[in-house]
Formats: structure tokens, C-alpha cells, sequence
């Protein structure tokens, strides 16, 4: 299944390409795009190669066992190389993703003169390939390992791979993506009074860019991650009980790309139909296949249909996380309609009402991430003893199932936006851009599902990798271990843990206020020396590469101390306060992650929502007064949204994965054992 899910999507890869891209100007303008994206993989992949070489320096010299300590050094290698493996398919997974999306964008927007079924079926397939190749490549490198090693142990070091390569790819990213989205607004909007997308503006090319690194790029390897982490957690689990349960995530896996693949093909949009429902419809039915396909499964192989029931449970929750997050982000909703009218009171209230309906956005989730645990613990733990961690984790692989029909829904943000962006630059005629705009609004609200179940599916697997972390670490101490917060080395792990996402969401954040301000005087720099530039005078065009360059090294300077403050604490407090301490870290960390994600991912798709609904006509329009103060709750809510919100998740999928491929070391060294 792994490998008919590369295949499919470099069929559709194939297909997209023969669409027609459209004239010369669209060609330029779609070419600048994919030129940016790929100087930002190229510049973040050669970051990442110094990275990679370091931790794979460490990982041979400490793990599984201190290079001078072990009589099989071999293990040594097999890990190392597993976690090289690991970065090469995420990487992988990233540029097909990136390749396809910036093809896709001009053909769509090219289509869209021809209506809308052409246009949206372009957008969503080339979504499609960065989907396909995420599941594939994850479960086919899973498998491979599994295959040659027998080992889960093993797969810790893929998955760490992996793990690195979503932390560069969506914080870094989202560094990038924010960057210029904030300088185009606030020079551009704001400032010169220019539309959005102006070809006048030096800063949107780059900021149609962001829309690739972040959410094509960043959030495929960021579900990557979440994926291999899950798969990891349960297979751990299942060893620690025997028999099947180590491959049953396997078989899931597989069925969940098969119902993935008939999904796809089944999504399409006639002429009249609303693109946000049959996308949505499009989800339901791999949902409905998934669920039929493993209960068929269940009953061929003999598995106890309690643990079946345990994967529907994390299927259905994940469904209701996306409803929550559309809830509180849709154009459509209340909690975006009553921001958007609070604009006309002007941005400080805009601001405290988003941040207000972010908090209260909270609540949902967090309850059904809790109540869906409670229900597969408890359906399972009838099972026998340990198998009610291990109905949590093949929830959290439920509620993932399903990711390739998730990133396709999430990709086709960015296409339909970067399709909206070149029709408007190439001139297009108004019926054109509004088809397009209908597809931007669809994604936008795709987006926001994808980032809340991202963080969903990740706040389950976190817990899956702490459960894995206290069963391996019951297995090397020969004894059992408790995390209670009336330990004073649990709380004070507890406490830093809590404190880590905080911090991470500053210094990201920080790190887009930085960067923002230089493009921002670079692009006012521009139309002041620039002659004929704010006219719009023929032949004069700005220069969009530089604006691409800013944000591109800024991203990656910026991501680096968030990235070793993050890794250099977890390894700080293992060392220091052993494995007991870590486990209170570990659930500080997810805890505090999880609200700061929530909060600041919904909150900033409301306020970029409420912008929209105000464009859409109400409340004045565009260039009215709320509108100012809409953009301004918008800018706000960028980095919220799409840098530090998302992160967070792989964040805290770093922090348990650092946590369980150094355990050995920390039984040997730590100061308080």
C-alpha cells in the first residue's frame, strides 16, 4: 500500500504537469513562486545537512549504548542510519509536496477562466501528491526498517529523523511564510493602499512563496512526523505485550491509505457546488472506508474488536476537533462574524475578542482529547493488564489514519491562494479571481481543520510516546516507575516541561518580528527609490528576490535558538533529574503545548477570517475602516496561526522523541537516579 501511494501520487504528479500553465505572465509570476520556494528548501536542506551530521555524530558515539561501552558496535550504526533515513523521506516528502503545489497554481489559475471544476480538481490533486507521498514514504520507510530489523526499537531512530526535519520545515517555515505575509500587508495594505497581491508590492511574491514552505512543505512534514511518531508509539507498546499487536498498526496503516486512494478520486466539484462541503464530504467517506476496511481486517485476522473500537474512537475524535476548529474559523460562524464586527470599534478590540474566542476554543478539544483517551483505555483494559496504554495509542493512529485525505485538504490552501495571487497579477478578469477566491476561502477553512487536528493527533501521540517512554524505561530498570506530581523531582520536571512551549512560541514569534522589520524596510525602501514602481509604470517591476533572500536567511537564523534551547533543556533535565523527572517534564510539555497550540492556531484563523468576512462586503469592505483594523487583527494572528501554533506540535513530538532515544544514556549518567 505504501508503495501504490508513491506511485498514485506520482501518477497525478504526471497529470497535473500536462495541464496547460497558462500564458506568459502567468508563467512568469507562477515561475518566481516555484524559483523562491525551491532557494528556501535548497537553503534549509543544506542547514539541516550540518544538523544532521552533528546529531548523527552523537547518536554513534552514545546510542543504543556508549560507543567504548558496547561489545556490538553494529547497533550503533543500524541507529544511525535509521535516523538519516528518517530525514531523507521527510525531506523527500517535502519537496514532492513543494514541487507539485507550485506547479499546480498556475494551472489552476489558468483553468479557472474555464470555470470552476477544471480549477478546484487541479488544486486538490496536486494536494493529493503531497498526501500520498507523506503516508507513503512514512509507511514505506516504517516497513522497510521493520523488515530487515524486527526491531521497533530501531524505528525510534527513523522517526527522530523525521522529527528534526518537521521542526526545520514548520517553524522554520512558518518564520518565512509570516515574514513577508506581515510586510506585504502592512507596507502594502495598509500603507500604499494597494490590493492584496499587487504585482507593485516587492514583498507578495515572497509571500505567495510562505504559503508553500509553510503549509505544503511545513505541515506535510510536520503530519510526517506525527504519522511515524504514532506508528513508532504503538508498535513500542505492542512489544512490551507480544504477539500481533506489533504489526497490527501496520495493517491499519495500509487499509487507511487504501480508503485514502478511492477517497481522492472520489472528490470533485460541479459547477454551483460549495468547494469547503465536498471537501469535507470528501473526509467523511475515507473516514466510513477506513472504518469498514479495518473492521473487515479485524475480523479476518482474529484481532479483539476492542481494539478496533479503540481506533474508531480516535478517528471520531479527530472528526470532531476539525468541526470544533471550522466552528470557531469559519467565515460562516459566529465567533468569526461578531470579531469581524468588532473591527469597527477598531484593532484593540478586534484583538480581544479573537484572543478571547482562542481561549475559549481551548475547551472542546482538550476535553474530547481527554474523554476519546478515557474511552480507549477503558475499552481496552478489559482486555488484560497493559493493554489499556495500548488502546491509547492505536487511538492516536486512528485519529492519523486517514492523514493522506488531511494533507490533501490542507495543501489545497496554498494552491487555490497562489492561484488567486497569479490570476490577480496576470490580469485576470474579475469572474476569474472571484472562482478563485471561492477556492481560497475553502482552503483557508481546510487550513485551520488541518492545524487542529495536526495538533489533535499529535496531543494523542505525545501521550502514546510518555506511555511507550514509561514501558521502555519499566523494561531497563527491572521495576515499576511512577510519575507522581507529589514527587518533588516529578514536579519539578513538571514545571520546566510546562514552561518549554511558552518560551518556543516567543522566541518563533520574535523571530518573525525581527524578520518582518527588515523586509518591511527593504520593501518602503523600494517604493521610495524605485522610480515609477508605485505608479505602476510600464516596465517597471520590483525586485522581488531580494524580499525572497530576507526571508529566507532570516527563517533559518531565527529558528536555531528556539531549535537547541528546546533539545539542549530536554537532554539538561534528563541528565540532571533522571527518568523520573523527565516524565514530569514530558507532561508538563504536552499539557502547556497543547493549550498554546489550540489557542493560537484557532484564534489566528479567526482573525484572518474576519478580515476576509469584512472583503467579503460587510462592515464597509475593503478600505473601510473596520477593514484597517481587521488587517491589523490579521497580522496579529499570522504568527500565531501559522509559525508558533503549529510548531508546537512537532515541538513536543521532539521533546518525547529526544526523551526515549536517549534513555539509555540517561540511566548511566544522570546526577539523580
Amino acid at each position: 500500500m505504501a508503495i501504490a501511494s508513491i506511485i498514485t501520487g506520482l501518477y497525478i504528479l504526471r497529470w497535473v504537469k500536462k495541464q496547460d500553465p497558462g500564458n506568459e505572465r502567468t508563467r512568469f509570476v507562477g515561475g518566481a513562486i516555484k524559483d523562491g520556494s525551491h532557494a528556501f528548501l535548497r537553503r534549509m536542506y543544506k542547514t539541516l545537512a550540518i544538523f544532521v551530521a552533528g546529531m548523527s555524530i552523537i547518536l554513534f558515539v552514545f546510542l543504543p549504548n556508549p560507543i567504548w561501552a558496547t561489545s556490538n558496535p553494529l547497533n550503533n550504526v543500524i541507529l544511525v542510519a535509521a535516523y538519516l533515513f528518517g530525514s531523507i523521506c521527510s525531506g523527500l516528502a517535502g519537496y514532492l509536496g513543494m514541487d507539485v503545489a507550485t506547479d499546480s497554481n498556475m494551472r489552476s489559475a489558468h483553468a479557472a477562466q474555464k470555470g470552476i471544476t477544471r480549477a478546484f480538481l487541479i488544486s486538490f490533486r496536486g494536494g493529493a501528491v503531497t498526501g500520498l507521498a507523506v503516508v507513503g514514504l512514512a509507511l514505506l520507510g516504517v516497513s522497510i526498517i521493520y523488515f530487515f530489523t524486527s526491531n521497533p526499537n530501531v524505528i525510534i531512530g527513523f522517526s527522530f529523523g523525521a522529527s528534526a526535519m518537521a521542526l526545520f520545515a514548520k517553524a522554520g517555515g512558518g518564520i518565512y511564510t509570516k515574514t513577508a505575509d506581515i510586510a506585504a500587508d502592512l507596507v502594502g495594505k495598509v500603507e500604499m493602499d494597494l490590493p492584496e497581491d499587487d504585482p507593485r508590492n516587492p514583498a507578495v511574491i515572497a509571500d505567495n512563496v510562505g504559503d508553500n514552505v509553510g503549509d505544503c512543505a511545513g505541515m506535510g512534514a510536520d503530519l510526517f512526523d506525527s504519522y511515524v511518531a504514532s506508528l513508532m508509539a504503538v508498535m513500542l507498546l505492542g512489544v512490551v505485550l507480544g504477539g500481533y499487536l506489533v504489526e497490527l498498526p501496520l495493517i491499519f496503516a495500509g487499509l487507511g491509505i487504501a480508503s485514502a486512494l478511492i477517497g481522492i478520486f472520489l472528490v470533485n466539484v460541479k459547477e454551483g457546488q460549495d468547494p469547503g462541503a465536498v471537501l469535507s464530504n470528501g473526509t467523511y467517506v475515507t473516514c466510513v472506508l477506513y472504518l469498514g476496511l479495518t473492521a473487515v481486517a479485524t475480523y479476518l485476522q482474529g484481532y479483539n474488536w476492542r481494539l478496533w473500537g479503540a481506533s474508531a474512537v480516535g478517528l471520531l475524535i479527530g472528526v470532531l476537533i476539525g468541526m470544533t476548529t471550522e466552528y470557531f474559523t469559519s467565515t460562516n460562524k459566529p465567533p468569526t462574524q461578531i470579531t469581524a464586527a468588532s473591527s469597527l470599534t477598531g484593532p484593540a478590540v478586534t484583538i480581544i475578542t479573537g484572543f478571547s474566542y482562542g481561549l475559549i476554543s481551548v475547551l472542546p478539544p482538550l476535553v474530547g482529547i481527554g474523554l476519546g483517551s478515557y474511552a480507549a483505555y477503558t475499552l481496552c483494559e478489559g482486555i488484560g493488564p497493559g493493554y489499556g496504554v495500548y488502546g491509547i495509542g492505536i487511538s492516536a493512529f486512528g485519529m492519523l489514519s486517514v492523514v493522506a485525505m488531511i494533507i490533501a485538504g490542507d495543501s489545497f490552501g496554498p494552491i487555490g491562494d497562489n492561484a488567486k495571487g497569479i490570476a490577480e497579477m496576470s490580469g485576470f478578469s474579475e469572474e476569474s479571481v472571484n472562482i478563485l477566491d471561492k477556492l481560497d476561502a475553502a482552503g483557508n477553512t481546510t487550513k485551520a481543520i488541518t492545524k487542529g487536528f495536526a495538533i489533535g493527533a499529535a496531543g494523542l501521540t505525545v501521550i502514546s510516546i510518555l506511555a511507550a517512554y514509561k514501558e521502555v524505561a519499566e523494561v531497563y530498570l527491572g521495576k515499576a516507575i511512577e510519575f507522581d506530581l507529589m514527587n518533588p523531582i516529578v514536579m519539578v520536571g513538571a514545571f520546566i516541561g510546562i514552561a518549554m512551549p511558552p518560551v518556543f512560541s516567543a522566541l518563533l514569534m520574535l523571530g518573525v518580528g525581527k524578520n518582518a522589520q527588515r523586509m518591511i524596510e527593504e520593501v518602503r525602501r523600494q517604493f521610495r527609490e524605485i522610480p515609477g514602481l508605485r505608479e505602476g509604470k510600464e516596465g517597471v517591476n520590483p525586485d522581488y528576490a531580494k524580499c525572497v533572500d530576507i526571508a529566507t536567511v532570516g527563517a533559518l537564523q531565527e529558528l536555531m535558538p528556539a531549535t537547541i534551547i528546546i533539545i539542549g533543556t530536554t537532554l539538561g533535565v534528563g541528565l540532571i533529574f533522571g527518568v523520573i523527572g523527565l516524565g514530569g517534564y514530558l507532561a508538563g510539555s504536552i499539557f502547556s503545548g497543547l493549550i498554546f497550540a489550540l489557542l493560537m492556531s484557532n484564534a489566528g484563523g479567526l482573525w484572518d477570517n474576519a478580515k476576509k468576512y469584512i472583503e467579503e462586503g460587510h462592515h464597509g469592505g475593503k478600505h473601510s475602516e473596520a477593514h484597517k483594523a481587521a488587517v491589523i487583527g490579521d497580522t496579529v494572528g499570522d504568527p500565531f496561526k501559522d509559525t508558533a501554533g503549529p510548531s508546537l506540535n512537532t515541538m513536543v513530538t521532539v521533546i518525547g522523541l529526544v526523551a526515549n532515544i536517549f534513555l539509555p544514556l540517561f540511566l548511566i549518567y544522570a546526577l539523580i537516579r
